[in-house]
């Protein structure tokens, strides 16, 4: 299985809270037969928050992306079809940040790992 980390799971790695958070999601990560992979819009929406005061991260944001490596996953860079596909009526989200880690579990083949109320019962989201 390949999977897509949401960016709440994101921060949690960064924080080193993945089993206490979300324990399925690391349960999941250490099978064998599954792939992890992180957006770039992840990265990006946790610097936003970051600059504006909202979060702290837990990591120096240019150290998240070595230590997600380290831990076995894969950054996943933001291509023009995934941009083309965010730009689909569907999904129904408002969120841009969510419109693009959907459009990239379409076009990467890739399921959502998430825990948002709001897409947890989209196609491309794990039911976790």
């Amino acid at each position: 299985m390949r999977v897509l980390l949401d960016t709440h799971m994101v921060i949690a790695i960064a924080q080193k809270q993945l089993t206490e958070r979300f324990p399925r999601v690391e349960q999941l990560l250490s099978d064998h037969a599954a792939s992890g992979f992180v957006s770039v819009a992840s990265l990006w929406e946790i610097a936003i928050k970051t600059r504006l005061g909202k979060l702290q991260p837990g990591l120096p944001l240019e150290t998240i992306p070595i230590y997600l490596r380290e831990t076995g996953l894969t950054i996943l860079p933001i291509d023009v079809p995934h941009v083309i596909t965010a730009a689909d009526p569907e999904p129904e989200t408002r969120d841009p940040f969510d419109r693009l880690l959907l459009a990239q579990c379409k076009v990467e083949g890739l399921q959502l790992a998430t825990v948002d109320r709001l897409l947890v019962g989209h196609p491309l989201a794990l039911r976790l």
